[in-house]
């Protein structure tokens, strides 16, 4: 069912009704199915739930204080039939990641309509009340209804949803990371480029490594020092080959950029064998695509492993020391230069700003480690 909801919002909205009017229509439909189908199961239940939708759709339409400009929109549509779900779905994708919506609203959104999960597990997920969650859904779906699309939505825009769903992990009973792979995938299923490749094989070779990120308590274990016969080899073999496949078309993106960079950690056996130098040009081409400080960061790491830390110290000079994450990247590139009490006090001052437990208490553990020395 929940793979089926986004194609049945879909064709509802094609036919002209609101987005909220139209999700309120197929969860009365679900309702519906999942009262009668157990006894009863239907030959196509995509169709079943269209027909089934949209006589909801019209029912409510007819009470509504607008009657008469609705039901003139109704009696225009086409009768219910065979439904083209690929562009449905992609329509829906791109409603949910409109650009009038907040990030938290956008992805909130695409769980909700694209993904079929609950408000109880949306909410959830991000740690917020029920009523909250349901607030911001309700309040996102006035903004995006009556949208139309006159021209291909902005792929950037979903995908950036996407990767935000992606990196919230895993929280209530809703397996994010897994959820945002599942979802890219489908659009990647109905949309044909580059970049939708560039973002799966990203997830995927990041999800490759999930099991060996923690520890027995929890604890963070950074990349070089995790157990890499952990590694799912299954999914770092498919996102290699979907990135290959992807870069092959010559339209370089930063989600391409991006899962290179993790291919390149991947393919090493060990920590000591990282081929640093293909990292940094990639982080050079990245740097070019976004001219993002986030990235320049990252890049100032690779500068480090390539050309020593003091090169590394020097690209981290030219930065804001406000940015996430420069105090602990500054630490470690003062520990690998040999400044050790230097090195302490600044993993010590990382922790007090580091924005999550776990790697808070990585970073007091660094400090320690070099002030029991």
């Amino acid at each position: 069912m929940r793979e089926l909801v986004p194609a049945v919002i879909g064709v509802l909205v094609r036919r002209g009704a609101d987005f909220a009017a139209a999700e309120d229509a197929v969860q009365d439909a679900l309702v519906e199915a999942l009262r009668t189908w157990p006894a009863d199961p239907p030959k196509d239940p995509l169709a079943w739930l269209v027909t089934v939708a949209w006589r909801r759709f019209v029912d409510a339409a007819r009470a509504d204080a607008a009657r008469r400009r609705r039901e003139d929109l109704i009696e225009r549509q086409p009768a219910p039939g065979p439904a083209n779900t690929a562009d449905d779905d992609l329509h829906l994708y791109f409603l949910c990641a409109h650009p009038s919506l907040s990030a938290s609203s956008a992805v909130a959104l695409t769980l909700r309509a694209v993904g079929g999960l609950t408000t109880r597990q949306i909410a959830a997920a991000y740690l917020v009340p029920e009523a909250t969650m349901a607030q911001r859904i309700s309040r996102a779906k006035r903004t995006v209804s009556g949208v139309r699309f006159d021209r291909p939505g902005d792929v950037a825009t979903v995908l950036r949803v996407l990767y935000l769903v992606f990196n919230e992990g895993y929280s209530g009973d809703v397996d994010l990371s897994a959820e945002a792979i599942r979802l890219t995938r489908q659009l990647a299923a109905g949309y044909d480029h580059p970049e939708v490749s560039g973002l799966l094989a990203l997830m995927l070779l990041h999800h490759a490594r999930r099991a060996s990120r923690t520890g027995p308590g929890g604890e963070l274990v950074p990349l070089a020092a995790q157990d890499r016969s952990r590694w799912d080899t299954a999914l770092i073999a498919e996102g290699v080959a979907i990135l290959q496949a992807a870069l092959a078309r010559d339209r370089l993106g930063e989600f391409q950029a991006q899962a290179a960079i993790a291919a390149l950690h991947a393919d090493a056996p060990t920590a000591a064998e990282t081929d640093w130098v293909q990292i940094l040009e990639w982080y050079d081409e990245l740097a070019g695509l976004t001219d993002s400080p986030v990235v320049r960061l990252n890049r100032a790491v690779a500068v480090g492993e390539v050309d020593g830390p003091r090169a590394g110290l020097a690209a981290l000079a030219a930065l804001d020391d406000s940015l996430p994450r420069y105090t602990a990247v500054a630490a470690y590139l003062r520990e690998r230069a040999g400044e050790l009490d230097t090195a302490a006090r600044l993993y010590a001052e990382a922790a007090d700003r580091a924005p999550h437990l776990a790697e808070r208490d990585h970073l007091i553990r660094q400090a320690a480690r070099l002030n029991a020395r």
